[in-house]
């Protein structure tokens, strides 16, 4: 007895001192083990050992070989004492150890040989004869764990003297770890062909979920982390819908894809006396979807993440940091892609942002919490998380576009709405508000587009290391420049920024000549400057780099518009609008220009059209609908198709339930057309009778048979209870309507005339883009470069 204990005493001190690795090469006869032999050897020969004992011997003695690279002795050995007929029933939590790990050594044993004959079957039963022992060595260990907490715990319980095992003592060492993870590691290898790989990858799949299902002990959880975060992968990636199956369900046991004249893999079944306790009871949530299983298992890796977190920053634990950040952080990337999936960013920042403790100098996580109040609408903190961006990475020059692109959009429009209704509700925040408050919301916008210029001059400025990127640095300026021009109240001042702007558009197309978008904004800001044939000549431009490009197609048709070209800008809507047949803002300038050109029965068909479109596109009739929730098992997304530059209405906001009489303010002759192609990017767009009502109204309203605009409250129209639908402009519009071509006519005066040079056709929805709040609109992909 004193011989076995010595022999195995000495073996662990060994494996404590050299550890193994998988894959690693056989180490050969040592000093430490041959003393090791010589006790197990002088244990073998006594004939007085009791027959636990001497099987015991043999298991330790099987390891041994292992160790020494002797794969066949130790089979061998293996086979005369019966590893498969060793009990598991009223034995001791030590020799299930025992046992577990002569599986794991036979299985490994098996992987080492090879195989005697090229015969695809016999290499096929040694794959499944490895599995096996791998399963059976998993499945032990398992219960071996479960049964020494227990042991632990009854110990605590009762307060015995007998010292027990500590639990942070406890490892599960090369063997048990290798009889729990190398069976699915083989499952998810293994396969011919894809009916092969389907059959291996639901085991793989059903035997991660056996493991997961056992019930956990502290010894196991780092490898519970490690296994959901891979059954995790494998589920987002490796399985569709079709082959899913819940976690309480049998696995198919065959793939839709098999040929049901082919012979199937020949799978190995086992059944052990005593198996590992499991999870159960009436009240456990199960999964009925591949995503909603990955979901659920990458928040319990996030939770573990989270609490084992390694945040000390002395150099003693700085290994220990980088493996717990390193876990952390593949988590928080695959929560990343199954949440991106489901369209769920709100809750994906959250995660985010608990994964912030992680996050002290690390880009990475930085740049994905940006991304992700990016997605969600939250602007604001976006753009303070990029300045730390920046910080951490000053020579990445996506990074100040990105935080330049929210300031001159979702957060300056954002601005401009608090401004227009400090104006219009100026008494009401007056008794609110202090003047400095007052005064803070009034600058507001034009803080965030200095804040824009600041962030583009960083790309322009910052030398060769970023040169493919100023041309895009100036087009930020550019932009930056126009609307600040719009925003300026002193028309010597909108004079200088509108020459700035056109000095950094021009930059920008003589830096990227083949940028579209370069051409483009060049374009609109010459048509601002009253340049209409210069305009027209870099729009041209533009369509000949992106002949399908909507914003330039418009700015064509209102160019030739402003020339009082009505059929050739008819032309060119038309030719957009096969493109892009549910762009609204396209349909209103074909509603003006067909008044024009064609007669308003014309125009009153494009609005039923347009009517036509917007129910069948969205249904009204349920505006909880339309709201964006963070659920983490929403059933359905909301179908949020982008009407190119303007999103429809989410009715459940009240922001958006305005005064229908703000629709009737009129845009200032100073404002840009600018306004047309960079919209605010906010979340609720315009009510419905502020969009289609007006034009209908006016095209009532035009010389012809005439027509009383009456029909805009008939039943045929006012459809899902919209209130008012025949808006206050329109009653404005059907009081002072004139001849066409009259001076003074409110169907020909244009706010932008002053700066195309004549008339055009956007007189109803520059208006309508100021004053009824369009949010989530298309930036016009002004800043179309790719993420690093």
């Amino acid at each position: 007895m004193a011989e076995l204990l010595l022999g195995e005493s000495k073996l662990e001190q060994y494996l404590k001192e050299h550890p193994l690795r998988q894959g690693a090469s056989p180490r050969g006869p040592r000093p430490q083990l041959t003393e090791v032999r010589k006790h197990l050897t002088a244990a073998l020969d006594r004939g007085n050992l009791k027959s636990e004992f001497l099987q015991e011997s043999s298991l330790i003695m099987a390891k041994l070989n292992y160790v020494e690279g002797d794969y066949k002795e130790a089979l061998n050995i293996y086979a005369r004492g019966g590893l498969d007929d060793l009990p598991l029933t009223a034995v001791p939590p030590y020799r299930l150890r025992l046992i577990a790990e002569a599986y794991a050594t036979k299985g490994l044993c098996l992987e080492k040989l090879p195989v005697s004959s090229s015969t695809s079957n016999l290499h096929v039963d040694r794959e499944q004869d490895v599995i096996t022992c791998y399963e059976k060595a998993g499945d032990i260990a398992l219960l071996y764990l479960q049964e020494i907490e227990r042991v632990i715990l009854t110990n605590i319980q009762n307060r015995s003297p007998k010292p027990g095992p500590a639990p942070h003592d406890q490892e599960l060492g090369f063997f048990l770890e290798t009889g729990l993870q190398r069976a699915h590691v083989l499952y998810f290898k293994n396969g011919i062909d894809v009916h092969e790989v389907q059959q291996n990858l639901t085991r793989g799949v059903g035997r991660f979920r056996e493991i997961l299902r056992a019930v956990e002990t502290r010894t196991t959880q780092n490898l519970r982390m490690t296994i959901a975060r891979q059954l995790a992968e494998i589920l987002l990636r490796g399985m569709c819908e079709q082959s899913y199956w819940n976690p309480l369900e049998d696995p198919p046991c065959q793939s839709p894809l098999d040929d049901p004249l082919r012979k199937g893999a020949n799978t190995k079944t086992y059944t052990l006396p005593r198996k590992a306790r499991v999870y159960s009871g009436e009240n456990i949530f199960c999964p009925q979807e591949n995503t909603e299983e990955a979901l659920l298992l990458l928040l319990i890796s996030e939770s573990m993440a989270n609490r084992d977190a390694v945040l000390s920053r002395i150099p003693e634990h700085k290994s220990d940091r980088l493996i717990s950040l390193q876990s952390a952080s593949v988590v928080y990337d695959l929560l990343t892609i199954a949440l991106g999936r489901r369209g769920q960013y709100e809750m994906l920042s959250e995660c985010l942002e608990r994964a912030m403790k992680f996050a002290f100098e690390e880009f990475q996580l930085w740049y994905q919490f940006a991304l992700s109040l990016m997605a969600a609408g939250k602007s604001a903190r976006a753009v303070k998380v990029l300045k730390e961006c920046i910080r951490l990475k000053p020579d990445d020059a996506t990074i100040p576009l990105l935080a330049a692109k929210l300031c001159v959009g979702s957060l300056h429009w954002e601005c401009a709405s608090v401004d227009e209704r400090d104006r219009t509700d100026k008494r009401e925040l007056e008794l609110v508000l202090t003047p400095t408050l007052l005064y803070a919301k009034k600058g507001c916008g034009t803080g965030k587009l200095e804040e824009a210029e600041k962030f583009a001059k960083t790309v322009v400025d910052a030398g060769e290391k970023t040169s493919e990127f100023k041309a895009k640095g100036y087009l930020a300026l550019g932009l930056t420049y126009s609307l600040q021009a719009t925003d300026a109240s002193l028309r010597g001042m909108q004079e200088v920024l509108q020459r700035k702007a056109l000095l950094a558009f021009q930059r920008a197309h003589s830096l990227s000549p083949t940028d579209h978008q370069a051409a483009f904004y060049l374009a609109l800001q010459l048509a601002i400057s009253r340049q209409i044939p210069e305009a027209l000549g870099y729009v041209r431009q533009a369509l000949q780099l992106q002949g399908d490009d909507a914003n330039s197609l418009h700015l064509l048709a209102l160019l030739l518009s402003a020339q009082k070209h009505y059929h050739d800008a008819l032309n060119i809507i038309d030719m957009a609008l096969s493109e892009y047949p549910e762009n609204f803002i396209l349909l209103f300038s074909k509603v003006k220009v067909e008044s024009l050109c064609r007669g308003p029965d014309e125009a009153l068909l494009t609005c039923k059209h347009m009517l036509q479109i917007w129910k069948s596109c969205y249904n009204l009739t349920n505006p909880s609908d339309s709201g964006r929730g963070s659920s983490l098992l929403d059933r359905t997304i909301a179908d949020r198709r982008q009407l190119n530059t303007i999103t429809l209405p989410d009715f459940s906001d009240p922001e958006t339930v305005s005064d229908s009489s703000s629709s009737s303010s009129s845009l200032s002759r100073t404002e840009s057309p600018l306004h047309l192609f960079v919209s605010p990017h906010l979340h609720s767009p315009p009510k419905p009778d502020t969009f289609v009502w007006p034009p209908a109204a006016h095209s009532f309203n035009d010389p012809g048979p005439r027509q009383e605009p009456s029909l805009c409250n008939s039943p045929e129209v006012y459809f899902h209870g919209f209130p008012s639908l025949f808006s206050v402009s329109s009653l404005h519009a059907a009081q002072h309507s004139l001849d066409p071509g009259t001076p003074g006519s409110p169907l020909l005066e244009c706010p932008c005339s002053p700066y195309l040079g004549g008339e055009c056709v956007s007189t109803f929805y520059l208006p309508l883009q100021e004053h009824a709040q369009i949010k989530n609109a298309n930036l016009g992909s002004w800043l179309s470069f790719s993420y690093h």
